[in-house]
């Protein structure tokens, strides 16, 4: 609790491109959170996490950059809340290190993200790469966070995350809040339009297989008209269609609709009907988001007042609950 506020915090990696998955299942819903006067809301871009895979100094610098602008352009007010980069907080490494003392390896071992990034960069097995969900336990717990808005795939890193915190309450009393979290009900897994049986990725080696959130709408229409469907012509919400049940989970994220009210207005259509209406209405939901996104290019001053401003929120916080750990696990404070 932050002034009497739950605490919510979340982040995403400054890695590529973010894509309409990672707005509809993730941002838009931050916005709903960043709207709640009772809930005190913190969003990372996370540059620490990203250097795990090989990176591209200019353009993961870029990539940061331009994450912070979207964050602001999809309605996430920075005097609201606490949009931060972590490697401007250096309490999140510090405290990363000192909760490695206190996780087991077998529980590392365990962890599915792992063995999926090794297999994809087998010549790069760091041992970042092994223990990032320490440095993400580290994240949420600096802030006391109640609150964290995970995908299904991020799970297991929340999980571990409470067990770290109730293993290290356990010692030394209560010194961590418990995190709970929170999977949004709409658009919180969206497929490939390529392949939907896989999630959409920014990683993804095929362009046509992701809408990124500032692709213009001729790019938009055209991923759209070009995503796979399957044979049976008929438009239905079930398992056995894939690429159909996908347009339907993207369309009813963007309007709110529910599947009958969806399956209802596309009735007697054609699945060329079907990516039309979902490419104009993602164009639509997108076109403000990229108007506010150009605007923010060009205002340097405001841009750097809010990194400044932001950092000092994020270190006040993180380090009142640093210097807490430190004085438990027995380090000398350094004389002010």
């Amino acid at each position: 609790m932050i002034d009497g506020k739950k605490v919510m915090l979340s982040g995403m990696q400054s890695t590529g491109m973010i894509t309409l998955g990672n707005y509809l299942g993730a941002l838009k819903n931050w916005v709903h959170f960043g709207d709640d006067e009772d809930i005190k809301c913190f969003y990372g871009i996370m540059d620490l996490h990203s250097i795990t895979v090989r990176q591209d100094p200019k353009e993961l610098r870029a990539n940061a950059k331009r994450l912070m602008l979207l964050y602001i352009a999809a309605g996430l007010d920075p005097e609201k809340n606490c949009l931060f980069f972590q490697s401007h907080v250096p309490a999140h490494p510090q405290l990363a290190w000192i909760l490695n003392c206190y996780t087991y390896m077998g529980e590392m071992n365990r962890m599915t993200q792992f063995k999926d990034k090794s297999a994809k960069h087998a010549d790069n097995i760091n041992t970042g790469l092994f223990t990032y969900p320490v440095l993400m336990a580290a994240d949420i717990l600096l802030y006391q966070a109640d609150l964290v808005p995970v995908g299904k795939d991020q799970i297991q890193h929340l999980e571990i995350t409470r067990d770290i915190a109730t293993r290290f309450n356990s010692i030394y009393g209560d010194v961590f809040t418990i995190p709970e979290g929170y999977v949004g009900e709409s658009g919180a897994k969206i497929m490939s339009l390529q392949d939907p049986t896989k999630k959409m990725s920014k990683s993804d080696e095929n362009p046509n297989a992701s809408i990124f959130l500032l692709d213009d709408k001729d790019t938009i229409m055209r991923k759209f008209k070009r995503a796979v469907t399957d044979s049976e012509g008929c438009i239905a919400y079930r398992d056995e269609q894939p690429g159909v049940k996908n347009l339907i989970d993207i369309y009813n994220a963007v309007t709110g609709k529910s599947v009958v009210e969806t399956l209802k207005e596309f009735e007697g259509m054609g699945y060329g009907a079907l990516k039309e209406r979902v490419g104009e209405t993602v164009a639509a939901e997108l076109e403000p988001l990229q108007a506010r996104y150009k605007e923010l290019e060009g205002n340097k001053d405001y841009i750097e007042r809010i990194m400044k401003d932001n950092a000092a929120q994020a270190s006040y916080y993180a380090e009142k609950t640093l210097r807490k750990v430190k004085k438990k696990v027995g380090f000398i404070e350094m004389p002010r």
